[in-house]
């Protein structure tokens, strides 16, 4: 599978519609990912809501787990599913809102919306409503839902924050949310965003689990937990699919939570988007921790160097302890090599680690054995080469599992042409 990248995000969604009509309109041909009863089975649902289902929704089925785990469903709810499908989901809520409750099931793919609308007029199914429309665009009024149901539709919506908020405008306030959703234990870092493709076929459009947590919290809901995960990408009957899923610790997770009584407050919001902590995850987990390191280690070397000698101008006087200072700037220089090294495991290069061992070693010595402020300037040249090099060889791994072509090759494709 070879990207090409650039599509916009109307292709993107041209794509996810593209591959659930083919699984609308023939559920049982081989795809990437499990589909039918027996995909439903093995991710957690009771064989006696199966079988209460009409056998051409069962054999539709596409989820990735079993929301229902969380429990938010309750009698008489006016229930939403986003991403229904074929409609399983949302059948199941309908049994479970009872007579008095109504379920409104919404789908992007008007095949996936037409099989299903059929199903409830053949089998005469009542309180539920077909409707086709974006999860980013919900077609409901403020404060209209009880309870919200999803599962499968997260990780193929490209807007997922404005998703978040869009469930939250039409929940009542403490209304409750289920969902199971793809999640990511390593974002995607290579270009491959916006290619439809991938999208569709493996774990590009996937949120790193915290993340995806912590959006929901952003947006004003509480009481959020993880209720269970699946090892999903096991079902695949594709053995790229896995090997991209196991590669970035692509799994499934069912959540469960409830709507806060109001809105948080832009600042709230804010301080929630900025904390360090969620972007000290995020630079480790997209592998740029070393890249951090390395410019703290140099801020503590030069930076501090620079006010020595600036402030005393300003008729301020710094006391500094240099033992301290080596320390720090030492500590920081082998953090940087331990991130590299940490590299080793995805792309078993062993050349920028080695690189940057020698960088490290030439500016300990020039800290606590000889001073030289051009083996220091060179050690950390070096240092930042084994970091620049690493990123590279992470880059292109990715890339590797993905099936893209880095930008050399594409260059020499260009060429070639």
């Amino acid at each position: 599978m070879v990207a090409i990248l650039g599509y916009s995000r109307p292709q993107i969604l041209a794509a996810v519609q593209e591959m659930y009509t083919a699984v609308a309109d023939s559920p049982t041909s081989p795809f990437h990912f499990p589909v039918g009863s027996e995909a439903s089975r093995r991710l957690g649902y009771p064989p006696e809501r199966l079988a209460a289902l009409p056998s051409e929704i069962r054999d539709a089925f596409a989820g990735v787990g079993y929301p229902f785990r969380a429990e938010a469903i309750r009698r008489g709810d006016r229930v939403l599913d986003i991403g229904a499908g074929a409609g399983g989901d949302a059948l199941i809520a309908r049994q479970l809102a009872g007579p008095q409750g109504r379920v409104i099931a919404l789908d992007l793919t008007a095949a996936m919306t037409r099989r299903l609308q059929q199903a409830t007029e053949r089998h005469g199914i009542e309180g539920l409503a077909v409707v086709q429309g974006s999860a980013e665009q919900l077609p409901l009024p403020d404060a209209s839902i009880d309870s919200i149901t999803s599962n499968g539709a997260l990780n193929l919506v490209p807007d997922k924050r404005r998703a978040v908020k869009e469930m939250f405008r039409v929940l009542k306030p403490h209304g409750r949310v289920q969902l199971a959703d793809v999640v990511i234990h390593r974002p995607v870092s290579v270009d491959c965003h916006e290619d439809p493709r991938l999208w569709v076929e493996c774990v590009v459009g996937a949120t790193v689990e915290e993340e995806l947590l912590a959006l929901f919290e952003e947006a004003g809901f509480e009481d959020i937990s993880v209720v269970d995960s699946h090892d999903y990408f096991a079902l695949s009957p594709s053995p790229q699919t896995r090997e991209i899923a196991a590669s970035f610790g692509a799994h499934s997770v069912e959540i469960g939570m409830r709507r806060g009584a109001t809105s948080p407050a832009w600042t709230q919001r804010w301080r929630r988007r900025l904390d360090p902590r969620r972007w000290l995850r995020l630079w480790y987990r997209r592998g740029l921790f070393g890249m951090l390191a390395l410019i703290l280690a140099l801020l503590s070397c030069y930076g501090t160097l620079a006010l020595v000698v600036l402030l005393p101008l300003l008729g301020v006087h710094l006391a500094l302890d240099e033992g301290l200072w080596a320390g720090a700037i030492a500590t920081l220089a082998l953090v940087t090599l331990a991130s590299v090294a940490a590299g080793i495991r995805r792309h078993r290069t062993p050349w920028p680690t080695l690189v940057g061992a020698v960088g490290s070693l030439l500016i300990l010595h020039a800290l606590f054995i000889d001073y030289s402020m051009a083996q220091e300037l060179s050690g950390f040249v070096l240092l930042a080469a084994a970091v620049a090099w690493d990123l590279r060889q992470r880059r292109r791994h990715e890339a590797s599992v993905l099936g893209l072509k880095d930008s050399e090759e594409k260059k020499r494709d260009l060429g070639r042409a």
